[in-house]
């Protein structure tokens, strides 16, 4: 009876503290919140381990983060955050989930135009939104954004849906060099070149131009490097080859993905060490290996596959503003039907 009792009194205690919004605080672990696939990060996590003995738990999410966020308020055991599009870690900390980070560390190491302002993001890898081009059928060698809607590409383009993340950031940066009515038009241009309804996902467009659906996309660089890894895939990445546009005024678009750390991080000190540590010159080169990305970090060597892709000039345009004109970007896609 005697154990049945403290049993009982340990149970009910339990209930109590967990009403109260109490949590244990492991001084052993680091949990992450991510939009990123386990399987791109997992090398990184190890690595980390490996070096400090702190364990790393990531709840993989694909969508929903802020809500989760909001609900588990105080109680939250999220410590950092990662996204894969400046406007995902805008809507962070727009909705006052994250919290300042002062390290002069990840400022020394990632570049002021890739960082926010006051420290609440901090962007870990480069991903260029560049055309995937038919071998076959496509001779152009070098092509502007703004040169898609024109009259030799009608029938010819695939993309995925234009309310996808990644497209967004390209209108939105289009919006930024030409204003929104000229963005407008420009979208209307690249509808009415497309040889299919958008669907799908940036793969699914290089696959589509191997099968002679379309003979150029709008993708992501590192899907290339996915695709060439897989042994169905690779005879899609075969059929392509890599064109950085750029804009008339400016470079190549680029996105990021990117960290925070969460309001009520229960584990800051964990959390700051694993932040830190993803901008390391060494975590930068296993971002550039595995998951064949630009790291954010200046003087890191790419990977052999992705020097091979050719270089690049980013772009110069602030990506706070690229995040900001989210919405409207996304009225236009609406406006005009894009996906219709």
């Amino acid at each position: 009876m005697r154990t049945i009792n403290l049993a009982r009194i340990f149970s009910i205690f339990g209930l109590v503290a967990a009403s109260l919004g109490l949590q244990s605080v492991q001084a052993d672990e680091v949990n992450i919140y991510s939009y990123r696939q386990p399987e791109l990060i997992q090398p990184l996590l190890d690595e980390f381990t490996n070096r400090t003995g702190i364990e790393t738990n990531v709840i993989f999410l694909q969508k929903g983060m802020i809500a989760r966020l909001e609900a588990e308020g105080t109680r939250s055991p999220a410590d950092v955050l990662l996204t894969v599009d400046i406007s995902r870690l805008q809507n962070l900390v727009n909705a006052g989930v994250t919290q300042v980070v002062d390290s002069d560390y990840l400022n020394q190491n990632i570049p002021a135009n890739f960082r926010d302002p006051e420290g609440e993001w901090y962007a870990l890898t480069l991903r260029a939104r560049i055309v995937y081009a038919s071998k076959e059928r496509v001779s152009e060698q070098a092509l502007t954004y703004e040169e898609l809607v024109n009259p030799e590409w009608k029938g010819r383009i695939c993309t995925r849906s234009g309310t996808n993340a990644y497209n967004l950031a390209l209108i939105s940066s289009v919006m930024n060099h030409h204003g929104m009515d000229q963005t407008k038009a420009w979208l209307q241009g690249i509808k009415d070149n497309l040889a299919r309804k958008p669907q799908g996902n940036d793969r699914a467009q290089v696959k589509a131009i191997w099968a002679g659906e379309c003979d150029i996309s709008l993708g992501n660089t590192y899907y290339m490097g996915l695709m060439l890894s897989n042994e169905e895939q690779k005879a899609w990445a075969d059929a392509v080859r890599i064109i950085f546009p750029t804009f008339v005024d400016g470079g190549t678009h680029v996105n990021v993905s990117g960290m925070a750390m969460a309001k009520h991080s229960p584990n800051e000190s964990n959390a700051l060490q694993l932040m830190e540590f993803l901008s390391s010159m060494d975590a930068q080169q296993i971002y550039a290996e595995v998951n064949h990305e630009y790291p954010v970090r200046p003087n890191v060597a790419l990977s052999e596959l992705v020097e091979s892709w050719g270089t690049f000039e980013p772009d110069n345009l602030n990506l706070d503003t690229i995040g900001a004109n989210r919405e409207q970007a996304l009225q236009i896609v609406n406006e005009i039907d894009f996906d219709g």
